[in-house]
């Protein structure tokens, strides 16, 4: 910027705004700025001249270019600087018809810069014009993450790799880059934008190869079908560099969703894993149903069923033995990216290991109705076919209800249920009387949430004491009382610490 601009007051005026649109131009950024920059230059060139203590301003008319400095007095209520400030009653004087917060201006001759004036100027402006390409820049990048942009790496680091992307630079951490990954300088990279931050030395734009939505804009540049929306990507989860899984839908019955992503002899997908460093990928169908779009997502493995726990968002898959480790995968890869993918938590047990679970847990709860109703085994053989599964459920189930069961009558119903009811009294006070001695806290007991049963266990295990309880996370509590779900131990857990709010 020319410094005659500064030492001649001739260039007030027209000239002024051809430099300033020469120089939006060449910076690729409004004239507003530029003018606003050269005004505050000015200003503090005039308030050097005349004073910094009075109240300048300086305003150049966007239509002629022609330059006012103002010197300013406000009419306050309360005069606290005089050289700034007027009184109500001194402003009427002036003009009848003063106001509070009225501004009088005086208007003060240009002046010629300068040599320091000058480059003080310059200085002002060409911070100005900095700090307002860092704004432009970041409000371009905060409005583009989540896209994937390219560039050539600037330099090679160790912690990191900085990409020239234009008018700034952009940075991947080491931890987002795929591992094993290399680049050097001059090699041209595609990441996607993940953050953009604003820091004192300009705007900060931090780039990814690893998050999972890189993988997805890849599909999308890729796949013309997810670009237009008529496939659409439902979720995915990576394993950066070695394994992901995206999983698609299309409401259009005539569109294979997962042949499209694949494409002609695999050339979309093979793409992608280029890009990715052969990072291979899992194409699956999304389906509305849980338990279907599990058994898509364990592909390549093929699973005999899922049992599903809706309250807890969990899954036990059983798998044929011979497929077992293609279900779970190496190190568990296969399992831990169908939970990410599903986002319920996926537990796969071999048949095998179901039955013998199963036939421990019959045999196991055979026996307990044995010794506790005093029956023979056929009896409680076919109470636990029957889905019975401890001696409260049958304390609780009506007589008509049990003597439905094949092979029951009214009579067996009656003396089962009296059985029952007595036992569970017994059971009760055995534990009301080892309650009384283990010296619970009451406000464990007040709580009301919890069976005598439950409080003897967690008694058992040292906790006493309501404070002993509220301690305890969710997920601890659950491990000492298998009987809760999540959402039953989180309230608990609240209601123990409601104390320590109060």
């Amino acid at each position: 910027m020319s410094t005659a601009l500064w030492t001649n007051s001739r260039f007030y005026g027209p000239e002024l705004l051809q430099i300033s649109d020469a120089v939006a131009r060449e910076k690729g950024l409004e004239k507003e700025k530029i003018l606003e920059a050269m005004e505050g230059a000015i200003q503090k060139a005039a308030r050097s001249k005349y004073g910094y203590e009075h109240d300048i301003r300086v305003q150049i008319d966007r239509k002629s270019g022609e330059v006012s400095i103002l010197k300013c007095i406000t009419v306050k209520e309360m005069v606290e600087n005089d050289v700034t400030e007027i009184s109500l009653e001194e402003a009427k004087k002036i003009d009848a018809n003063a106001q509070l917060e009225q501004v009088f201006t005086t208007q003060l001759p240009l002046i010629n810069f300068g040599r320091v004036a000058a480059q003080v100027g310059r200085q002002i402006i060409t911070q100005k014009i900095r700090d307002a390409e860092r704004e432009k820049q970041y409000n371009e990048f905060k409005g583009r993450v989540g896209e994937i942009i390219s560039g050539i790496v600037k330099r090679a680091e160790f912690s990191s790799v900085t990409l020239d992307v234009g008018r700034t630079e952009a940075i991947i951490k080491r931890d987002q880059l795929i591992p094993k990954e290399n680049f050097r300088v001059g090699e041209r990279v595609r990441a996607y934008i993940a953050d953009v931050s604003q820091e004192i030395k300009g705007p900060q734009v931090f780039l990814s190869r690893t998050h999972p939505q890189f993988l997805a804009k890849l599909f999308m540049q890729e796949v013309p079908e997810i670009y237009d929306g008529v496939i659409e990507i439902k979720s995915v989860a990576r394993d950066p560099g070695s394994r992901a899984k995206i999983a698609v839908y299309t409401s259009d019955g005539n569109i294979d969703p997962i042949g499209a992503c694949v494409g002609v002899r695999g050339s979309r997908v093979q793409a992608i894993i280029r890009e990715l460093q052969g990072e291979k990928i899992d194409i699956v169908l999304w389906s509305d149903d849980p338990a279907t779009f599990a058994v898509n997502a364990l592909a390549p493995a093929e699973v005999s069923k899922v049992v599903m726990d809706e309250e807890n968002r969990k899954f036990e898959v059983l798998a044929p033995d011979a497929q077992l480790s293609l279900a779970i995968g190496r190190r568990g890869q296969n399992v831990r990216l169908a939970s990410k993918l599903i986002g319920w938590n996926v537990t796969v047990v071999s048949e095998s290991e179901a039955l013998e679970k199963r036939n421990l847990e019959y045999h196991a709860q055979s026996k307990e109705f044995m010794e506790a109703l005093d029956c023979d085994e056929v009896i409680a053989h076919l109470l636990v076919a029957e889905g019975f599964t401890n001696v409260e459920e049958l304390g609780s189930v009506s007589q008509e209800e049990l003597a439905s069961i094949n092979g029951f009558d009214e009579n067996l119903a009656e003396e089962l249920i009296s059985r029952a009811v007595n036992y569970l009294t017994k059971k009760d006070q055995e534990t009301l009387e080892k309650l009384k001695e283990m010296n619970i806290d009451n406000g464990i007991i007040d709580l009301e949430v919890l069976s005598n049963r439950d409080i003897l266990i967690l008694a058992e295990s040292g906790i006493k004491k309501l404070d002993d309880l509220a301690d305890l996370s969710a997920e601890e509590l659950m491990d000492l009382l298998p009987n809760l779900n999540e959402n039953s131990a989180n309230d608990i857990i609240m209601k123990s610490r409601k104390h320590w709010f109060e």
